[in-house]
């Protein structure tokens, strides 16, 4: 089995915020659970690197557009590690491996008789470098993401013909229920498609910034048609070797409900148009808000990643962006609420859980744990746990998923206080009802250690290894299938601050 996961590919014009962490870390957590089932994982991120937005950043500070790509490339690049990403490839557009792969695939959507020389006009947004339809603009003629006023621009370009595949869209939505989720981008993708489609801009004329146009030297390739195809390229040159036939179509795309339109409408059509099989599923998660505003660059409220990372670790980043907004919709973010989740939950419901744990064992039986079966009414709450999180996982349902594990480190905090393993160990008569609850609650945490492996990581890998239990397989999260002898001291997992 494969598993290819994929996030939008990010702009270099300004630095990474936490909206970019936040699609990465869910693109990581899908694939180190698939990793986890023993299937081989190709995931892809990078940076968008042409275009108008990144020519005119560089201009205003007086560089090359390419020396800016260069310098904002490497933040990205760094992001990823930062926040344990475990991509497997980190793609630029400026790849020159990339810009031919560019080159091939719409030169065969031209030979296929899908693109022809046209003028178009219409309104523009040079932060989107997207024109804009009619129905899609705020009052004022002003775009609805950016809140700039849009400018009238008029060029010759070449056009892809994108209303060729009108019908072809229809079906496609019609045959494939869960091409696009959650259903209410699907709702909007296909009423845009129903709408009406129109031919679009393949090309730049007045713009040299970008991938040249084989058939045309004055021209480049529009930005999100060479940025779309980086999904397609990227696996022909990453590890050396040509990878398409084993990845070959994606088997999710992570991206933001902004970039719904050229994902789950143009991106289709295009691989039609080149007789390319298309990805298996998109799913368009929605906004981190600070006060009724998406994160952006541009407007300037911006929660920095490597801030938070600094101070509280990057797996209480990763828990808390999956945790705080259901993965699918828009939900806000705070400071504040980040500090009460990682002190309600992360250090109290499962730093305390694992200090306590092996605290007991150390206790009570000189870090040994005599071999028993874990107590069954425990094993009732675990069964078909990880049948329930790999469906949620597959469905892209990351938040929900979290919270059937965060159900069972809350079942065995209360496991503890029903059982009161202190009272237990006065009296020696109840020795092997002690043994049993110390068993169980070292399965119990190892268990769940083990599924929450995919958000928190290195929490999970250092809490493992002091359970004397270091397997990550999906089969290890199983109550009773760790085999758990010898466990050791371990210091707070997440360290209340100070």
């Amino acid at each position: 089995m494969t598993f290819y996961v994929t996030t939008p590919i990010y702009y270099v014009n300004a630095a990474p915020h936490l909206g970019h962490a936040y699609t990465t870390i869910a693109a990581d957590v899908m694939a180190r659970h698939h990793r986890q089932r023993d299937e081989d994982v190709f995931f892809l991120t990078g940076t968008d690197e042409h275009g108008e937005p990144v020519a005119d950043a560089a201009h205003a500070l007086g560089v090359e557009p390419q020396e800016l790509a260069d310098r904002n490339a490497e933040r990205f690049k760094a992001l990823a590690p930062k926040i344990g990403a475990s991509n497997d490839f980190f793609i630029r557009t400026t790849d020159r491996q990339h810009e031919a792969g560019v080159q091939r695939v719409l030169a065969r959507v031209r030979d296929n008789g899908f693109v022809y020389e046209g003028t178009y006009e219409g309104w523009y947004c040079p932060r989107c470098a997207d024109f804009k339809a009619e129905a899609e603009i705020d009052p004022g003629n002003r775009c609805p993401i950016h809140h700039i006023e849009l400018t009238r621009e008029q060029e010759d370009n070449y056009f892809f013909r994108l209303s060729a595949f009108q019908q072809q869209l229809e079906q496609l939505y019609a045959e494939r229920a869960d091409f696009v989720a959650p259903r209410t981008r699907y709702n909007e993708a296909l009423s845009f498609i129903r709408s009406g489609l129109r031919d679009v801009p393949l090309t730049r004329h007045k713009l040299t910034w970008g991938v040249r146009v084989p058939w045309d030297s004055e021209h480049v390739f529009y930005v999100w048609f060479d940025a779309l195809l980086n999904y397609y390229t990227a696996l022909s040159y990453a590890r050396g070797e040509d990878l398409t036939g084993e990845f070959w179509p994606a088997d999710y795309h992570l991206i933001g409900k902004d970039i719904l339109r050229f994902h789950a409408i143009y991106w289709p059509a295009l691989l039609m148009a080149a007789e390319l099989e298309l990805p298996r599923h998109i799913f368009v998660h929605g906004y981190l808000l600070m006060e009724g505003e998406k994160m952006s660059k541009s407007l300037g409220n911006v929660l920095d990643p490597f801030v938070v990372i600094e101070r509280f670790g990057a797996d209480a980043l990763r828990f808390y962006v999956l945790r705080e907004v259901p993965f699918g919709q828009d939900g806000s973010v705070s400071t504040a609420s980040f500090e009460l989740r990682y002190e309600t939950e992360l250090a109290n419901e499962l730093g305390n859980l694992a200090s306590r744990t092996l605290a007991m064992i150390g206790r009570y039986r000189d870090w040994r744990l005599p071999p028993c079966p874990p107590d069954p009414a425990l094993g009732a709450d675990f069964e078909e746990l990880t049948e329930r999180v790999s469906a949620l996982i597959d469905a892209a349902e990351l938040t929900l998923a979290l919270e059937e594990i965060w159900q069972r480190v809350r079942r065995l905090n209360r496991y503890v206080e029903e059982n009161a393993p202190w009272r237990l160990a006065g009296e020696a008569e109840r020795d092997a009802e002690l043994d049993r609850v110390l068993r169980s609650l070292a399965e119990g945490l190892r268990a769940v250690t083990v599924l929450l492996w995919p958000y928190i990581p290195a929490t999970a890998e250092r809490l493992l290894a002091a359970l004397g239990a270091p397997d990550l397989s999906l089969a290890a999260a199983r109550l009773g299938a760790g085999g758990i002898e010898r466990v050791r001291h371990v210091e707070p997992l997440f360290p209340k601050a100070a």
